[in-house]
């Protein structure tokens, strides 16, 4: 009985992979057949072409004395995927790792009865790769005698050859099905044609048309001149902070391509790429990664194994997984839902609250622990833990206060004081509310957004906000015109396309400010925002509203060098001369008005109390963006019709939109926006509002376009209104994909080479960044 206790438990999955909530002993679930989680690692040698194996000890009770993977293991009920992973690596060849070894591939599934029908094994296991650049001296393994007996190196076309040959000294993988794709991974990486490479890249590269954004300074006191210098250098810092939220070895991997980008023509071009995408994953690929580990960073770690005599220790490449991971570095890599939500569950309201916040990061107990006397196999629910951004990020967050306390101290304006001083504090206290009131009663020449604000690298629960910032000049001539919107919020509330119930009853008018950028920084990869409106803060939403700042000389840029090509290309000629730039801008600043109305804060059909982010999730960044879209088209209709705008905009605006469904859906499916744009546009050529004719270009159908508009705009924020996550969900799967017209705009696009976006300098910052002390 006192073994049967301690015999490891595994929690017990359904057939699809899904916890079920319950453990079993090892031997039950054998017995029984259960579904469980194991992991493999893999070792594998650069420089030789060479897998690791280990030969199972005789005493194993599956597959005894076979050669077998690296090293491999079961999953304890509670413990996490890549700890495991890094323990049986310890525990079975004496290999101390770090994270940033572990390269996630893929799951497989393995089903297989034997020892005579009486160990069933129906097994998910994560595959790891770690990437040694030479083998590793077989005397360097300290082998656990109990699990391994032996280790070998095999090249891995001769170790898949003696799989797909059966030979039975190997424990059997079926090359031919899903395990195959571990070795044709390998060999594309380590086969690859570099010259077809370098081709791609530069495909890839030239859909960003180079624009260089200055800005007038003549209105800028000279004090305000000296703050920008510290403002620029802030913003720099706010780049270092998301590189590492992107993924933890994120900074190497950039450090390495940029010290060796002059190296060959291909360096080069991954080094431009991957500086646009601030990662190894490309934004208008959905998300598919164009470097790979081999292209990564190199490092040593002498005490990673057993010491051996003139050989200087363990060199591996710093990894990061193919698919860009959902949670970024947010949350723990192998988090999954159902761990979080059973943490939080466990914690009190106030605890819950800073789990689901802005501004914190999730880790585990048992990696702070791993490897330490604590260290211990215990299952628990309770392994999450939060840590707020000021402490995760605390010696580069007090770096950039430093630099904001300095242009605070400069600055003219008393309004850009508080913002700069209040916003450092921010930055050491995590709490961002009374900067964030701050940044929205601004009022200075020169404009400073900074700080963490956007959540769509969170694809798990849309929770966490990156760094990021925007210094620019404001423009005080199209401020002035544009009073018009915000002073009109609470009217476009009351009137909007949805059940009165869910309206609010006390909108807060949104300041707009409209700036010529100087510098971005942080979160800004890929695509180039033309306009934000902020905070997200749903607290501050329902109590201050929202403000919105509009960069002008990018709408200028991107309408220029992108929509007016896009336009020639995919709207009938009758239509084309309607595309402007006056109904573009005007859209986009209605777009980000129509973040700040429809349903925020909200109650729930049981009587409780939430947020749309919350009830959303993953569904709400581009359910948001979709929102804003097609109730801003909706809101510019109600204002011509209360005789606010000019009934001239009224034909303009519908085209620039259709021609502008075809820029943002090039942005890719992953990103919120280009979901966002793919549903509305599939359902606007739904209902006929927009027609594909014979020579494959599009039109309006100015009949249909404002009931599809208005139906839309009802659907969206009737979901958002009730939190209807699974209404959502079903939405985005049925309008937000790639559909056949809108395949037939893209394709046509591609072979005219429109450029998708812009990739911008800054050459006022470039020339601030050159100098140490002010003086610019």
């Amino acid at each position: 009985m006192a073994e049967s206790h301690q015999e490891e438990h595994f929690d017990v999955l359904t057939k699809t992979g899904q916890k079920t909530g319950k453990s079993k002993p090892r031997g039950d679930v054998h017995r029984d057949g259960d579904y469980h989680r194991a992991v493999h690692v893999w070792i594998f040698a650069e420089s030789t072409q060479e897998l690791l194996l280990q030969r199972r000890a005789d005493s194993k009770d599956s597959w005894p004395g076979l050669w077998d993977i690296s090293s491999a293991g079961h999953i304890s009920a509670g413990d996490s995927s890549l700890i495991t992973a890094r323990r049986e690596l310890q525990e079975e060849l004496g290999i101390s790792l770090s994270n940033d070894a572990f390269e996630f591939m893929f799951v497989f599934l393995q089903e297989c009865v034997i020892n005579d029908g009486t160990f069933i094994n129906n097994e998910y296991n994560d595959v790891y790769l770690v990437t040694t650049l030479d083998p590793i001296p077989l005397e360097a393994f300290t082998l656990q005698e109990t699990e391994v007996s032996a280790v070998k190196y095999i090249s891995y076309e001769e170790y898949k050859s003696v799989l797909a040959n059966g030979d039975s000294n190997y424990v059997p993988y079926d090359v031919s099905g899903q395990y195959g794709q571990f070795f044709d991974i390998i060999e594309k990486r380590y086969k690859e044609d570099t010259v077809a490479r370098s081709l791609t890249l530069q495909k890839q590269l030239s859909r960003y048309a180079p624009i260089s954004l200055n800005a007038e300074l003549t209105g800028l006191t000279e004090p305000d001149r000296e703050a920008l210098i510290y403002l620029v250098k802030a913003a720099v810092v706010m780049d270092e902070i998301f590189y590492l939220q992107t993924w933890y070895s994120n900074p190497a991997l950039r450090d390495w391509l940029k010290k060796h980008a002059d190296t060959s023509e291909l360096n080069k071009l991954k080094w431009s790429y991957y500086q646009i995408n601030k990662g190894p994953w490309s934004v208008l690929d959905e998300n598919e990664a164009f470097l790979t580990t081999r292209d990564s960073a190199i490092r040593l770690l002498p005490e990673a194994t057993r010491a051996v005599k003139g050989w200087k220790g363990l060199e591996y490449r710093a990894a990061f997984p193919i698919g860009k991971p959902p949670g970024a570095n947010f949350y723990p890599p192998d988090m999954d839902k159902m761990e979080f939500e059973i943490w939080k569950d466990s914690l009190e309201k106030d605890q819950q609250k800073e789990a689901t916040g802005f501004f914190s990061v999730i880790k585990r107990h048992s990696e702070f622990c791993f490897g330490s006397s604590s260290d211990n196999r215990e299952s628990t629910c309770h392994d999450l833990y939060v840590v707020p951004y000021s402490k995760e990020y605390g010696s580069l967050l007090a770096n950039a206060a430093e630099l904001l306390h300095k242009a605070g101290d400069v600055a003219s304006s008393t309004s850009l004081k508080r913002l700069l001083h209040s916003k450092a504090d921010a930055f050491l206290s995590n709490d961002y509310y009374n900067s964030d009131i701050a940044w929205m009663e601004l009022d200075s020449k020169l404009d400073v957004t900074i700080g963490p604000y956007e959540t769509y690298e969170d694809k798990i629960f849309g929770y966490k906000a990156t760094f990021e910032a925007f210094i620019g000049v404001r423009d005080d001539e199209a401020t002035a015109q544009l009073k018009l919107f915000g002073d009109n919020l609470q009217v476009l509330e009351q009137n909007l396309p949805m059940d009165s119930a869910y309206k609010s009853k006390d909108v807060n008018a949104a300041p707009i400010r409209v700036i010529q950028l100087i510098y971005n920084a942080g979160d800004v990869k890929g695509p180039q925002t033309v306009a934000f409106n902020l905070p997200n803060d749903e607290l501050i939403v329902k109590d201050r509203g929202t403000s919105m700042v509009i960069l002008k000389n990018v709408s200028e840029a991107k309408f220029k060098l992108i929509l007016l090509p896009i336009a020639d290309v995919c709207v009938a000629k009758e239509q084309e001369e309607l595309v402007d730039f006056k109904s573009f801008f005007t859209h986009t600043i209605c777009h980000e008005c129509c973040h700040g109305i429809g349903p925020h804060t909200i109650t729930l059909p049981n009587g409780g109390k939430s947020t749309v982010r919350l009830e959303l999730q993953e569904f709400y960044s581009a359910i948001e963006e979709a929102k804003a879209d097609i109730v801003g088209l909706w809101a510019l209709r109600f204002l011509i019709s209360q005789g606010l705008l000019s009934e001239s905009l009224l034909k303009s605006m519908y085209v620039s939109f259709l021609a502008g469904c075809f820029r943002s859906v090039r942005f890719g499916l992953e990103e919120a926006h280009g979901k966002g744009q793919a549903l509305q546009f599939n359902w606007l050529y739904e209902k006929g509002a927009f027609t594909l004719h014979s020579d494959d270009k599009f039109s309006v159908d100015f009949s249909k376009i404002e009931g599809a508009v208005e139906s839309l705009s009802r659907e969206i924020l009737t979901i958002q209104a009730k939190g209807d996550k699974e209404a959502a969900g079903l939405l985005l799967r049925e309008y937000g994909v790639m559909t056949e017209p809108l395949k037939v705009a893209l394709k046509k696009l591609e072979h005219v080479q429109v450029p998708v976006d812009i990739v911008p300098s800054f050459p006022i910052a470039d020339e601030i960044l050159k100098t140490r002390e002010p003086g610019y």
